[in-house]
């Protein structure tokens, strides 16, 4: 099925990343519009595709990904983190299936990639 899927690993605790807030957004421009926001599970993954079936299309897209609540919420201290609200800009192409989004976190760096 067509979607937009993520999935957030804490490679400093090597494990999924669970209770993140993610905010999807399309973007034109200089503008963007909200679609929705979403909470990961247990297994660092929203319980249902970002977005589904023919409401992806082609465009761009950005997600705010809000690490630093959970860098706080981790038991590291409130000092122990340097990221806030991950921004992810990204476009699709006209055609594509879907498209996931994975992010490898740290307290201090992350990584984005398009994944399979």
């Amino acid at each position: 099925m067509k979607g937009l899927t993520t999935h957030i690993l804490d490679l400093a605790k090597g494990r999924p990343a669970a209770n993140v807030r993610i905010d999807v957004f399309e973007a034109d421009g200089a503008s963007i519009r909200y679609i929705r926001s979403c909470t990961t599970n247990r297994d660092g993954r929203p319980d249902d595709p970002l977005i589904e079936g023919s409401a992806l299309h082609e465009g761009t897209y950005e997600l705010h990904v809000h690490i630093g609540d959970y860098f706080k919420n981790s038991g590291n201290g409130p000092n122990s983190f340097f990221l806030d609200v991950i921004p992810v800009r990204f476009s699709i192409a006209d055609g594509y299936e879907g498209c996931h989004v994975p992010l490898l976190v740290s307290p201090f760096g992350y990584q984005i990639y398009r994944g399979s």
